[in-house]
């Protein structure tokens, strides 16, 4: 399943622990709700609420075995020891798009924290991948679906 460490931010941490306490405290409890709920309309093998609360339910708990082995996998990064002259893992990194003239702020964080909407972004994904280990002043062309960016590093913090 998921036996490679991730890395994550104290707040990356925290996020997986309340999510995780969230699914077994209180969905856990929605769904058998749901479920005895459903067993009331009769005829299980024809009944839709059962089939979609059944399955509501495994998707719950893969979901609680993935925060687990998160946790039991899980390396914080540090970031009062970072090198500020490269990109890493953790690194805020300002660019500027060169073909927009934009100014755009990531922050390069490992999957499970990845929230490319508010511009925290994935090491695996085509711009952190292409940023890391570069330095600032480095001009940085990425390939991604819509076709290619052109970045300069402004700043790394």
């Amino acid at each position: 399943m998921l036996d490679k460490k991730v890395m994550l931010t104290k707040e990356g941490l925290k996020k997986v622990e309340e999510e995780l306490y969230y699914l077994k405290t209180v969905k856990r409890k929605d769904i058998a709700e749901k479920i005895r709920n459903a067993v009331t309309f009769g005829e299980i093998a024809e009944n839709a609420e059962y089939s979609a609360a059944k399955n509501e339910q495994a998707f719950i708990e893969g979901r609680i075995l993935t925060l687990i082995k998160i946790i039991e996998n899980y390396e914080l990064i540090d970031e009062e020891n970072k090198d500020l002259n490269f990109v890493s893992l953790g690194s805020e990194v300002i660019v500027k798009d060169l073909k927009n003239n934009q100014k755009i702020t990531y922050i390069i964080l490992d999957y499970v924290e990845s929230e490319p909407d508010f511009g925290k972004i994935s090491t695996s994904s085509p711009i952190g991948k292409a940023l890391l280990g570069k330095k600032k002043g480095d001009i940085v062309e990425i390939r991604v679906p819509a076709g290619y960016l052109k970045y300069k590093i402004l700043d790394i913090k």
